[in-house]
C-alpha cells in the first residue's frame, strides 16, 4: 500500500451505481464531524476550521459519496450545515445521502417521525444542505422496530420522490422482509446496516442477498464493530492482527478491506475527525487481502 495522500484516491476500490449516481466505493460518514469523542455523547463540540479542512480533503481524495443526517448535531455543531458550508457549490459527481425517521429535539432527546412528519425532516435536510432535491434518502427504521411493516413510512417517502425532493430512497437498520416490503412500493438503491467482521451470520447471509437483487450494501461501523458509537474496537483477533502485520497496516484498514471485499456491491463509509485516519481509510482501497488472509479472517 502507499502511503502518500499524493497518490491515494477513493476510486482505488472502484465505483458502484445508486440507481442513476455514480460512486467510489469508499465514502465518508459524518457523524463524528461535530464532536470529539464518542458520537452523541456530552464532549465537546468539534473544532469548526479542522473539519471544514477534512471534508476537503476527502473530496480532494476522491471522495464522491458522503453519508449524513440532519440529526448529526452537537451544541455548536451541524453535520449538514458543515457540508454545507466546506463543499458548496457542490461538485457535480458529489452524492449525498441522508437518513431520516429519527429526530432530535433541541435538547438532543431523540424522537420518532411519523409518516406524515417524514416531508418537514426531508425539506429539514434540503435547507440545511443548501440543496433543492436529496440524491439518496434513507429510511432509518428503529432497532426495536426491524420486524414491523414500512409501508406507510416508505411509502411516504416514496410521494416524496415522486414530487421531485428526493431521487432514490433506500433503508437503513432494516431487515430482509422490510427490504421486500418496500421493494413493492418503490425501487430501493441502498441498504445500511450495521456490520462488521464480527457480525453474526445472518448479517452475511443479508449482505448476499442485496448483492443478488443489485442493491448496494452500505456497512456502518464496519471498523468501530462492537465499539459502535464510541469508536474503533479493541478487540481485534490475533487472525486480524497477523494479517495487519503482514501487509504493514492498521487492524482498522484490515476490518474496512475485509469489509469491501464481501462484494462489489459493498460500499464503505467510514467516518472520522482525524485527517490522518481519513487517509488511512482512503488508501485502504489499494489493499488487496490474498486467499489466505481471507481464509484466516473468515467469520
Amino acid at each position: 500500500m502507499t502511503s502518500s495522500s499524493d497518490t491515494i484516491n477513493a476510486s482505488a476500490a472502484g465505483t458502484w451505481t445508486l440507481g442513476d449516481l455514480t460512486v467510489n466505493r469508499i465514502g465518508f460518514g459524518a457523524m463524528r464531524l461535530t464532536q470529539d469523542g464518542a458520537a452523541f455523547a456530552q464532549g465537546p463540540s468539534s473544532d469548526r476550521t479542522r473539519v471544514l479542512d477534512l471534508l476537503r480533503l476527502a473530496l480532494d481524495l476522491g471522495v464522491n459519496h458522503i453519508d449524513t443526517a440532519a440529526f448529526y448535531f452537537s451544541p455548536l455543531r451541524s453535520a449538514n450545515e458543515l457540508i454545507n458550508s466546506a463543499l458548496a457549490p457542490y461538485a457535480d459527481d458529489l452524492v449525498i445521502t441522508t437518513k431520516v425517521g429519527p429526530g432530535r429535539d433541541p435538547s438532543g432527546a431523540w424522537t420518532w417521525a411519523t409518516p406524515e412528519q417524514l416531508r418537514g425532516q426531508v425539506e429539514e435536510n434540503l435547507r440545511q444542505l443548501g440543496r433543492d432535491h436529496l440524491d439518496v434518502v434513507n429510511l432509518r427504521i428503529a432497532r426495536s422496530r426491524t420486524s414491523e411493516s414500512v409501508a406507510d413510512h416508505f411509502g411516504a417517502l416514496a410521494e416524496l420522490r415522486e414530487a421531485g425532493l428526493i431521487r432514490h430512497l433506500g433503508l437503513s437498520n432494516t431487515s430482509p422482509e422490510q427490504l421486500a416490503e418496500a421493494r413493492s412500493i418503490a425501487p430501493v438503491v441502498c441498504v445500511q446496516n450495521m456490520y462488521s467482521i464480527d457480525s453474526p451470520a445472518e448479517h452475511h447471509a443479508f449482505l448476499r442477498t442485496c448483492g443478488e437483487q443489485g442493491i448496494a450494501f452500505v456497512p456502518f461501523f464496519a471498523i468501530a464493530g462492537a465499539g459502535q458509537e464510541g469508536g474503533a474496537t479493541t478487540a481485534d483477533s490475533e487472525s486480524l492482527l497477523s494479517v495487519a502485520r503482514t501487509h504493514g497496516v492498521t487492524p482498522a484498514q484490515v476490518r474496512l478491506a475485509w469489509t469491501l471485499h464481501q462484494g462489489p456491491h459493498v460500499l464503505a463509509i467510514p467516518g472520522t475527525g482525524n485527517p490522518d485516519h481519513l487517509v488511512e481509510n482512503v488508501a485502504t482501497g489499494t489493499l488487496r487481502l490474498s486467499a489466505d488472509d481471507l481464509a484466516l479472517l473468515a467469520p
